[in-house]
């Protein structure tokens, strides 16, 4: 078999260009997110709301509405559970978010424990992006459609606010509705990607991205354009994998970008392991000398 056959093979049918165009749209959307939550510090916070939105989808499931109504409406119900209890106690943040996330997925869980039998939302937990209808096609391009807008039009706020958000201020802008923005936007591209991996997996997507370019580039807008380039890239690897060998589309998904991201934390060309090994200067007695660039 060519490798025209194996590129070709799989679009023959609906349901894996409908994959793919799923999981491309999803990959760009959270890769371009994940450069910000990076910069902040906020993946558990990406790790809280991916998973707090597990109920909203069962319940969406139970009464007939869109899947994405309830997830979204949950997740930003996380937000402002955790925005609540850091504000008002003495609970710090990372404690809020422990709370927040573990009760509501645990929530999920049990609601999916007693609904009907016949009724198999495994799919939530583990994605089901080989099962994408058109209607979901359009639902999660829309969803990520606005996000992505909307973080095209606030980038450089965004920006500002990750860098320094004490000169954000002093400019102006307002670093709590920037944070509250930056938490909404992370709700909804929770949302999208949740159809190709799963409650379980989505915070990869929005993590390994960000993380990848971070080591790749000492320039944010460099990050901004490598994320996606490289999130899509090994999504639609991790889908032809998935229908050669039939296995998990979502995990393998997963599985190449964390095997891309081992070999830029080893080779990258500035930031990589051996890389920054290779340029200490070793001293007479044979022993490594201190670099800067350690």
């Amino acid at each position: 078999m060519s490798l025209i056959d194996i590129l070709v093979e799989p679009l023959q049918y609906d349901f894996m260009v409908r994959a793919l165009l799923v999981t491309v749209m999803a990959a760009v959307v959270c890769a371009l997110l994940s450069c910000w939550l990076v910069l902040v510090g906020w993946s558990l916070m990406g790790d809280a709301v991916s998973h707090a939105v597990l109920p909203g989808v069962v319940l969406a499931y139970v009464v007939g509405a869109p899947f994405a109504l309830g997830a979204l409406a949950f997740g930003v119900l996380a937000v402002v559970l955790i925005g609540a209890i850091r504000g008002t106690s003495r609970v710090k943040e990372d404690a809020a978010i422990g709370i927040v996330f573990t009760t509501l997925f645990a929530l999920g869980l049990v609601l999916v424990s007693v609904i009907p039998s016949q009724t198999d939302l495994s799919h939530i937990l583990f994605g089901n992006i080989l099962g994408v209808s058109t209607s979901d096609l359009w639902q999660i391009g829309a969803l990520a459609l606005a996000a992505l807008a909307v973080l095209l039009f606030k980038s450089r706020d965004l920006t500002l606010f990750a860098f320094d958000p004490v000169h954000a201020h002093g400019i102006g802008l307002s670093p709590k509705r920037l944070g509250w923005l930056l938490l909404g936007l992370l709700a909804i591209v929770s949302v999208v990607a949740l159809q190709v991996v799963g409650v379980i997996l989505v915070v990869a997507l929005l993590i390994i991205p960000g993380a990848t370019a971070y080591l790749l580039t000492d320039k944010f807008t460099h990050m901004l354009w490598i994320a996606p380039l490289v999130s899509s890239a090994c999504s639609v690897v991790g889908i032809y994998v998935s229908y050669w060998f039939d296995a998990s589309s979502g995990g393998l998904v997963v599985v190449t970008q964390g095997v891309f991201f081992a070999l830029v934390y080893l080779f990258s060309p500035r930031h990589g392991l051996l890389t920054r090994k290779r340029r200490r200067p070793s001293s007479p007695d044979g022993t490594i000398s201190p670099s800067r660039h350690a």
